[in-house]
């Protein structure tokens, strides 16, 4: 009988820990320890701790909850400000540790791999994108103003939102967030 493969715990487990500790501060066999697995089973599955980042960066993405932003069964506002509301809570509940994975590989590892930042740029883009989505039903119903362009406002969330983050993260607060949604729900998107 075959042995099982390690390869999504070890992908668990990578995702956790560049999560936690960055790209620079995580070694493979700090990966392969979390998942349970002797250090050389992780190159069983991945060429590289690049090739394993971008697939541990997708599987952050998965778990952002964009299925949210995509729900008709309510109004798309109510669903990008609990889309938000997931995220902060998160971030709160992790006592404003780790923030945003392609937020931090942005800021720590794109200028040292093509491969990384093209992977981060495709992850905002698809962000920014379900975002766009539900910005053009609203202005559709006539809950944002005729002229919002989905495209711009929706990259303006999802930088917006890192950037409150790094706020919040730096202050161990929670009013970076209350500015995020009050500014956005109350002012940008009114």
């Amino acid at each position: 009988m075959p042995k099982p493969s390690k390869r999504e715990d070890l992908l668990v487990s990578a995702m956790e820990t560049f999560h936690a500790r960055g790209f620079h501060g995580t070694g493979i066999k700090e990966i392969a320890d979390a998942a349970g697995a002797p250090k050389g089973s992780f190159y069983n599955h991945f060429s590289s701790k690049e090739e394993c980042a971008i697939e541990a960066l997708r599987l952050f993405g998965a778990e952002r909850r964009l299925d949210m932003l995509a729900d008709t069964t309510s109004p798309p506002l109510e669903r990008i400000r609990r889309h938000f509301e997931f995220l902060r809570d998160e971030t709160v509940d992790r006592d404003f540790t780790r923030g945003c994975m392609f937020g931090n590989f942005a800021t720590g590892v794109v200028d040292h791999s093509e491969e990384i930042r093209s992977a981060v740029a495709d992850s905002l883009q698809t962000w920014s994108g379900a975002l766009a989505v539900a910005l053009t039903e609203a202005r559709r119903d006539g809950a944002v103003r005729a002229d919002l362009d989905p495209d711009s406002t929706a990259r303006f969330l999802v930088n917006t939102w890192e950037g409150t983050l790094i706020e919040a993260r730096a202050t161990k607060s929670a009013a970076a967030f209350d500015t995020f949604f009050s500014m956005v729900f109350e002012v940008v998107l009114r």
